[in-house]
């Protein structure tokens, strides 16, 4: 029996997108930082991470383009914190699609 297996190229985009803001280790560390301590201005995260401070901005707009951090101005000061919401989409995304890439090479098996 075969399965209907139909891609969304917009969906599939934005996942993909997500996935390479994913996939670098700086980012990763720098997104369970943030996870670890709610909300948290930049200096604070190049300073506990020893990171550059120009390094960790371009981290964080890459983050905040794709949606994965939220950004609050107060005075001089941005806060970041993570948008639970779009990681949870991306989540579910990226299984739906492994769900359905596996039924589809299943239903090529068959």
């Amino acid at each position: 029996m075969k399965t209907k297996f139909t891609i969304k190229h917009e969906e599939l985009q934005e996942s993909s997108e997500i996935l390479r803001a994913l996939a670098h280790p700086l980012r990763m560390k720098i997104l369970e930082f943030i996870d670890e301590h709610g909300i948290v201005n930049v200096n604070k995260i190049y300073n506990t991470l020893k990171l550059e401070q120009s390094i960790t901005s371009q981290h964080l707009r890459i983050l905040r383009i794709v949606g994965l951090v939220v950004t609050e101005r107060d005075g001089k000061f941005v806060h970041y914190s993570l948008n639970y919401d779009r990681l949870k989409q991306s989540v579910l995304a990226v299984n739906g699609f492994t769900k359905a890439s596996a039924e589809v090479e299943v239903s090529k098996q068959a």
